[in-house]
Order: C-alpha cells, then structure tokens, then sequence
C-alpha cells in the first residue's frame, strides 16, 4: 500500500508537512511553560506565545508576497539534439556564435569542407569568400543573407545565412551544391514520356539526338516505324542510319524502302537561352520531329496543338508565324526575352520591335516562309530596349500546315554590353601602355636638351645675347616634361611622392593660387569638415588634380554671371559606404574632396568618356584632352576613388575618395617630431671627397650629358654603353664608388647588370635613371641599397642624386 504524506500549502508554491507545523507548534508551548515556570508570571508566557504567532503570521504574509523564484524557461543547449536534428544528405549545415566559434555542424559539412574549417572561411575562391563574408554580416546585420554561385575547385554552390537562438546570438549557415540543369535530359525525359506518347497518338515521331548523332530518346512512333517494333532499341544508335533519300530528295526510313510514306522533319537545336555565348549548331543536342508528307497525320493542322505544346514547355524562346507572317503562337520564354508583358503575341513580328527594324524583319519572316527550308539570323531592336540589339533566329518549315517560319529569339543585350565593355577596358589598357612608352622615350630626348641648356647657361651670363635664346629653350623643354608626365599619369607610371597629410592642408597652399587662375568673376568657396581622417598621398599631384579641375571649372563658367567653385572635404565613414550601395566603392573609411562648380554642365552621352586621354570638348587648339586623365591617373595611382556627376545648364561636380590612412605607433611618433616644412630645406653642400663613377646609359646624348654634368662635379666617371660593358668594366678589377645606370637598355637591361655586379661587389651602391614610375621600378627590381633618379633631370639634380647618394654611402 501506497504511504501519503499529509502537506499544508504556503500559498507561495511551497507544501510544507503538517509533522513539521506540529513539531513547530509544540516547541513553541513547551518554551512558554518552562518561561512561566521560572518567572511565576503567567501574562508572561501569554505574551510571549502571542509574539511568536505574530512573528509567524507575518512571516507568512511576506512569503505569500514574494514572487516565485525564476524558472528557467529553456535548459541549457544539448547540441547532441540539435546535430541531430540538423543531418542532411543534401547540404552542408553548421552553427556559429558571435565570436566566429563553430559550435555545430552536420556530418555532410565535415564531409565537403574538412572538420577544421569554419564559415564564412570556407575553401573558396577571393571573390565567393568576399560574398560568403557579406551574406554573414547581412545576417547579423539584417537577420538574414544569401550568396549565389560561390566557387570551390571543383563545384558551385549557393549559401543562406539566417540569425537564431534565443538572444539570436547564433549564425545558421546552410550551404548546398547549385546542379546545372541539363536540357538534353529534360528533353530526353519528356519525349520518352507522357509527351511522347502523346505524339505519338497522334502519328508524330520524336527523337533527341546528341550532337556526336546518336539518339538520345525516342518516342514509341519513331521506334515503331524505325524498328517494326514500338519498344525496339533505338538509344545508343546512329539516327541518320534509319533514314535514307531518292533522287529528289525526300526522305523515307531504311526498313520502308520508297514503299513508305516520304517525311517532313522539324529540326529543334537544344539550347540554353541564357547562355551568352553562342554555341556551334554542330556542338549542341537536337530535337527531330518527324511528319508523313501524306496521310500519315491526316489534316496537317491535327498534329500542330502538340507541337505548340511540345515547344511551350521548352526554356528557349520559340515562335511560328504562318506565311503571311502572322504569329500562330509563341513560347512564354520567347515573349518573355521580347519584353512583351502580356501572355498573348501580337499580331506580327514586327510589332516588337522599333520602327526602323519592321521593314528588315517582316521581309526577312516573308523570304523564309516562301523560300526553301533555311535558317539564318537577322539583328533587331526591340521596343522594349531600343538601345540593345538582339539576335532573332529564322528558320523555314514545312509540313506544320499553316506554320512557315520558326522564330528563336536571343537576348545578347548582356552579351553586347560585356563585349563593349572588355572592348573600352582593352583600347584603355593599350592607349595607356602607348603613353607610357611614349613618355619614357620622349624623356630620354627631353633630359639631352635640358642638359645641354643647363650646361650652356653654365657658359653664359645674365645680358648675354644667347642667354635668353637658352632659357626659352629650357622652358619649354620643362613644359614638354610636363606634357610627358601627364601622360605617365594617365597610365599610372609617374612617380609619387607619397606623404601623410591632411587635405585642408593641399586646399590651403593652393587656394591661392586658385584665385588667381579663375579670376575676379568667379568666386571659390572652401568647406571642411571636421575630424578629417589622415591619407597618404603625392601633396604635389593632390594639387595638380585641384589645378587641373579648377581650370575646367573655369572653362564651364565662362561668360556666366555668378560664377562659383567651391571645394569642399567631408568624412566619410564605412557606414555611409554601405549606405551609398555603390559596386565600384569598398567598404571602409575614407576622407572626401569635392570639386563642384554651377556651370553650364556635360552632355550626359559625353560624361562616361570625359577621363579618356584626349578627349576634349573645347575648341581646336584650346586643350589637349590630358586634363581628367591626368586627375584620373593620380587618383588611382594614390589608391583613391574619382566620380563625376553632371546636370546641364546646373553645374558639375567631381568627388574624389581616398582611403583614410591609419598610422602605427612607429609612423605616428615618426610624423608627431617632423619639423616643419621650411625648417626642413637644407642648404646644398658641395661634396669635396671626389668619387669614381661606372655611367651606364645606351642613349649617346643623355650619357654625353651625364657624364660632362658629373665631370664638371669633380667625379672621375666612365662611361659604358650598355650592361655588358658595364658588368666588363667591374670585372677586369674596375674601382667604382657608386654605378649610375638607365634601367632599359638593349642587350643587358640595368638591373641584370645590377644584379651581377653586387655578386662580385656586394655594398656598391646604384642610382638608377629612368622615365618610369619610382614605385613601379622599385616593385619589378628590389635590389637593396637602390636609387633612384626620374628624367628629364637637369645637371645639378643628377650631381645632387650622386652627392646624396655617397653622403649616405
């Protein structure tokens, strides 16, 4: 038998035994008789007894008021359960935590990537990774993300991203392989299918054919009369072999002989629509219909509903038109790829496309349905994208009753815009490749006329009658190299000297310049904002590219009153970034520099080509078209972003983005004990120890210069015409204290010879002269104790590149 126990309830959730309120009971009367024992005092041991139910009393009171201790509403994760719960054969599923801990994960996720790996950092490729990492901050960010066609080596997936959990502290990731569909099985499932056997009730005969020529599938009518039996084995073999021809060219098949009953074949290549690239008819898989010419069908109208279910269900854009060019139906797919909303086609073809193409594509509808069987293609513009041509395939059939001309349309609007695209990207690439070797070589001519100037003025004093002849010639030769390294900028091959700064501080030193370059009418605005963050720029190129927009600026003001530039320079912070939704623009902190001015604007068809070299709208003889090259080419050699936007009769403006440089602690204190900019020019000191110089350049003039510049220096020099000869000079025990040399040279470039010669002399220092970018140069050798010197120089700038170059020897 079953013991109870008697309980009484506290009104708090709590059951106290009814034993224990007795036991309690009992203390409290044995403890007042043994007070009225003692005291002889009976109010005493009433008053005491009282007290005590008081107490109680109380104390019950403030139980039942007293809210129940908190329960926890879940226990703690068993992940045994949710493993479990999360098995899948066909996909990858794991758990994240907001540290980036795995903490769950399926068995098919060790099975694809490894036990150790944790998302997003999955074996995938730079860019999928940078997918996979977006979709994950979405989903913290959002609740959920999603990446599409993430490459691995050897497979494509799709992956989805969703925030859960209590707190929602936890990342769910779900990752599954993306199939390709395969058409040539979907048509080889519906023609040996419930689709086939429906045209063959209605005498039509099916077959898919790979593109090798052996059938793929057939229906039970195309079996039967190929075979004499409606299940004989037809897969696997060569189609054209149960067919043959008489002398006009009608087709009967093999076991009938001219016995049989001539036909008409439809032939269908299977394609993929929204493949871009085109595929070569041979390479593709077919669809073959096959008619009797006579009596096989009936009326020739019976078996046509089929055939328009048939092609309705195919993901290629197909549609007939009878003989008079109306359409008897076309495809969802095909008035999907016209951009015609409603389900029903119009009339005629031409009714999709614009005006001037009708003319072309209704005698093109007409030729193919009165000609001979053919196929071909014609170019249209559509109604609904005028500005995009497509590609509309014809093809002539017969024995469909009314249906004449078969159209397949292709929508090559992605394919044209691409192959436009990689056509700019490609005429950029090479224009700047042009202007990079035209400069170098053109610096070469430049640096043999500034030094003959330099060293003929050395001869000539203020008042003679050459000098000024002298001077003009040197200053244009520097208005030449500055031509030259305009186009080097353009093809980011200048050379930068990069510095940490604040862009107020650009703004300020060539304000005024600025004003004196736009003049009275127009005035110039400048706006900062406010905890600019640093960059690391060229503050010399920083102030070309202000130059460069001013003077455009100026250009569009001319002649209108009220004229304004203003510059302006804003903090831009990540979020702003994701804010904009820009393709183009990274995610992170950048400062801003706005160059913006009220003109007359650009034409919105000439705003994408404005940064092209030579592009000019001004009038024949009053621009090079360098300008916005030139700014384009500074921008992104500095890591920076430019964008321009235009609105006509309203004005321009230039935004110009450039990462927002954080030093370390080295640089930090580095740039906190520079001096300032005019306690840091020193005075030139003349070098009085002399020195032996190898002078390696194959130009003769530009080594005549350099060698009498450094003769004249004090400097015992010898002069070589290319690499080998200056590698000879070392090795037959030539003493030098430093090698002078040009980096392009024939035969043996200047770094090989380099590279030999610290093999034999390993502390000999060399200064390298070339017209290319510094930083470039520096990338492509990395030779230590290397220096360098940019053409055109002058005499003393190449007697000042050795004299520093020893100093710090």
């Amino acid at each position: 038998m079953a013991v109870t126990e008697s309980t009484a309830s506290t009104g708090a959730g709590d059951h106290v035994p009814v034993r224990e309120w007795a036991f309690a009971a009992a203390a409290v009367l044995v403890t007042a008789l043994a007070l009225w024992l003692v005291s002889r005092q009976p109010l005493l041991a009433v008053a005491f007894v009282g007290s005590f139910a008081g107490l109680g009393l109380l104390a019950r009171i403030v139980i039942r008021a007293r809210p129940d201790a908190a329960v926890a509403d879940f226990a703690a994760p068993d992940w045994s359960v949710t493993h479990a719960a999360i098995q899948r054969t066909d996909m990858a599923m794991a758990i994240t935590d907001r540290a980036g801990r795995l903490v769950c994960a399926n068995s098919r996720f060790g099975e694809w990537f490894g036990a150790g790996t944790v998302p997003p950092r999955l074996p995938f490729d730079p860019a999928s990774l940078e997918r996979l990492e977006s979709a994950g901050r979405a989903a913290w960010r959002d609740g959920a993300g999603a990446a599409e066609n993430l490459d691995s080596a050897d497979r494509r997936w799709r992956a989805d991203v969703s925030r859960a959990g209590r707190a929602e502290d936890y990342l769910v990731w779900r990752i599954a392989p993306l199939v390709a569909g395969n058409l040539l099985a979907d048509m080889a499932g519906h023609v040996g299918g419930k689709l086939g056997r429906a045209l063959a009730r209605e005498g039509i005969q099916a077959a898919v054919v790979a593109p090798e020529g052996t059938i793929h599938a057939a229906n039970s009518a195309f079996a039967s009369r190929a075979t004499g039996d409606e299940f004989g084995p037809v897969a696997g073999s060569d189609f054209v072999a149960f067919f043959r021809s008489d002398d006009q060219e009608r087709v009967y098949y093999s076991r009938e002989g001219r016995k049989g009953v001539p036909l008409r074949i439809v032939h269908l290549p299977v394609t993929d629509p929204d493949d871009p690239v085109r595929a070569d008819p041979a390479q593709v898989p077919s669809l073959f219909l096959l008619l009797d010419n006579e009596g096989g069908v009936g009326d020739a109208r019976t078996g046509l509903p089929q055939i328009e279910a048939l092609l309705s269900r195919l993901p290629l854009g197909l549609a007939m038109t009878d003989r008079d060019g109306r359409f008897q139906f076309a495809n969802e797919a095909f008035l999907r790829a016209a951009g015609h909303d409603d389900n029903t086609p119009p009339p005629y073809p031409s009714d999709l496309v614009i005006r001037e193409d009708k003319g072309a594509l209704a005698d093109a509808v007409r030729r193919y349905a009165q000609g001979a069987p053919t196929a071909g293609d014609v170019a249209v513009r559509l109604r609904s994208a005028p500005e995009e041509p497509v590609s509309l395939s014809l093809a002539g059939v017969r024995g469909l009753g009314e249906g004449a001309v078969l159209l397949s349309l292709k929508d090559s609007s992605e394919e044209t815009r691409l192959k436009r695209e990689i056509a700019q990207a490609t005429k950029m690439q090479a224009v700047g490749q042009l202007a990079g070797g035209v400069a170098h070589d053109f610096n070469n001519v430049l640096t043999a006329i500034i030094g003959y100037c330099d060293l003929m003025l050395m001869r000539h004093t203020p008042g003679d009658s050459d000098y000024d002849d002298i001077q003009q010639i040197r200053a244009n030769s520097n208005r030449a190299a500055s031509l030259t390294r305009q186009l080097l900028a353009f093809s980011r091959q200048q050379t930068l000297r990069p510095e940490v700064l604040q862009l107020p501080d650009v703004v300020s030193e060539v304000s005024t310049l600025l004003k004196r370059l736009l003049g009275e009418k127009v005035g110039l605005v400048v706006t900062h904002d406010r905890d600019l963050g640093l960059v690391r720029a060229d503050p010399t190129q920083l102030e070309q590219v202000l130059l460069n927009l001013a003077v455009n600026a100026r250009d569009a003001l001319a002649g209108r009153s009220g004229g304004q530039l203003r510059i302006i320079t804003r903090r831009i912070s990540a979020a702003d970034v994701r804010a904009m939704k820009s393709e183009i623009l990274p995610e992170g902190d950048y400062t801003a520099l706005v160059v913006e001015d009220n003109g007359q604007g650009i034409k919105p068809a000439l705003l994408g080509k404005i940064f092209e070299p030579f592009f000019t709208t001004k009038e024949k003889g009053k621009g090079t078209g360098l300008g916005l090259s030139t700014v384009y080419g500074i921008v992104k050699q500095s890591g920076g972003f430019i964008f321009a936007e235009s609105e006509q009769a309203k004005g321009t403006r230039f935004t110009i983005y450039l990462p927002v440089h954080v030093p370390d602690a080295a640089e930090a204190a580095a740039i906190a004990q520079l001096p300032d900019k005019a306690s840091r020019v020193e005075p030139l000191r003349e070098w009085s120890g002399g020195g032996r110089i190898l002078l390696v350049e194959d130009e003769d003039t530009v080594r005549a210069v350099a060698e009498r510049a450094l003769a004249r220096q004090g400097y015992e020099v010898t002069a070589t015409a290319d690499g080998e000869e200056g590698l000879e000079a070392i090795v037959n025990g030539g003493e030098f204290d430093m090698v002078v040399s040009d980096v392009v040279m024939p035969s043996m470039d200047g770094p090989a010879m380099a590279r030999e010669i610290r093999k034999l002399r390993p502390t000999l220092p060399v200064l390298f002269m070339s017209g290319y970018a510094e930083e470039q140069l520096r990338r492509d050798i990395d030779i230590p104790n290397m220096h360098f010197l940019a053409k055109p120089f002058s005499v003393q700038q190449i007697a000042d590149a050795v004299e520093h170059v020893l100093r710090s020897k």
